[in-house]
């Protein structure tokens, strides 16, 4: 969803294209051009641009939002899958699956656009041995990037480059470049990273292992590993950092845990193999994906007997993600 406009977009892999919806209609306004088999879209925050990762074309498309079309194209590793802009909108991070690693990008300031494509997109920076590479999440000052090798059992850690001038790179010249950090040891099949609104902990779902591993994001060092459910897929963190849901794929359910507690604090039934997760604006109510049964379950997180499954709403055949937007309509 785009966090300027009343519009939210997307990406149809088939068809290699990206549909704008406007939000305030309910109706496709638009189709946007873009290679073959995207899979991902992200939106920087200034809703202005996005970035498609191609999968089948090894390629990340620019798009310019005023104007609804592409605007530059850049190779990447193989199959690459999400593409991810920094906080200040000066990196793109790609994360490639096929070849197991991430691309970084310098991105030309939107205001300040060159009339050169190729000038849009830089390449800066590739790093290798993330097998699977997957979810990517950038902590919110934009100084690193934790990647989900979903192929084995670990989280890339990443230090992004400083910005010339920056205070980081006056006190330290390496700051200036992206350098690998480390590989942390998490559970089986890591295939979803959930942050914390402060960026203080990252939250790892281990498909094959039945468990979260938390990550100190300061130190980068994984803090714990625990059970939480079956096959969890998806985690999302409130907005007042206490609390992480996570959807257990093979569970049918999700497992709300207390960041405060330390402790699994409740469960609720879903549909059938619950993805993706969305909160509504006011996070009175989390909205999951349901995969297998292609309806949208509906949870009250704010009952007063604790969190209950409000209603199950019919959606298209295998659900896979799921956004909301919240505006004011026109007087």
């Amino acid at each position: 969803m785009n966090p300027a406009r009343n519009e939210v977009y997307v990406v149809n892999t088939k068809s290699d294209s990206v549909s704008v919806i406007d939000a305030e209609t309910n109706s496709v306004v638009a189709t946007i051009p873009v290679h073959h088999r995207p899979y991902a879209i992200s939106v920087d925050d200034t809703g202005h641009r996005a970035y498609v990762a191609n999968s089948g074309s090894n390629s990340v498309s620019v798009l310019d939002l005023d104007h609804r079309r592409e605007i530059a194209v850049a190779g990447t590793g193989e199959q690459p899958g999400l593409a991810r802009i920094s906080p200040d909108n000066r990196t793109l991070v790609v994360t490639n699956r096929g070849s197991g690693s991430i691309s970084i990008y310098d991105v030309a300031p939107y205001e300040a656009s060159p009339s050169d494509p190729s000038r849009i997109l830089h390449f800066r920076a590739t790093f290798d041995g993330c097998p699977g590479a997957t979810d990517a999440v950038i902590l919110p000052d934009s100084s690193k990037v934790f990647v989900a090798c979903s192929d084995g059992h670990q989280v890339m850690v990443v230090s992004l480059a400083a910005a010339p001038g920056s205070w980081a790179a006056r006190q330290d010249a390496s700051a200036l470049t992206d350098h690998l950090l480390t590989l942390l040891d998490v559970g089986k099949t890591p295939v979803n990273l959930a942050m914390k609104p402060d960026g203080g902990e990252i939250f790892v779902s281990n498909f094959d292992s039945d468990s979260i591993s938390e990550i100190d994001t300061w130190n980068n060092q994984v803090g714990w590993t625990q059970a939480i459910g079956n096959k969890p897929t998806h985690g999302i963190v409130s907005r007042d950092n206490s609390s992480l849901w996570v959807s257990n794929f093979g569970a049918d359910s999700l497992s709300l845990y207390s960041i405060d507690d330390g402790r699994v604090s409740n469960s609720v039934h879903t549909g059938s193999e619950p993805d993706a997760l969305a909160f509504s604006a006011d996070e009175h109510l989390l909205l999951a994906a349901d995969a297998h049964s292609g309806d949208v379950s509906v949870i009250r997180t704010q009952d007063k007997a604790g969190p209950t499954l409000f209603t199950i709403l019919p959606a298209g055949s295998s659900p896979n993600a799921i956004v909301t937007k919240a505006f004011k309509l026109k007087s």
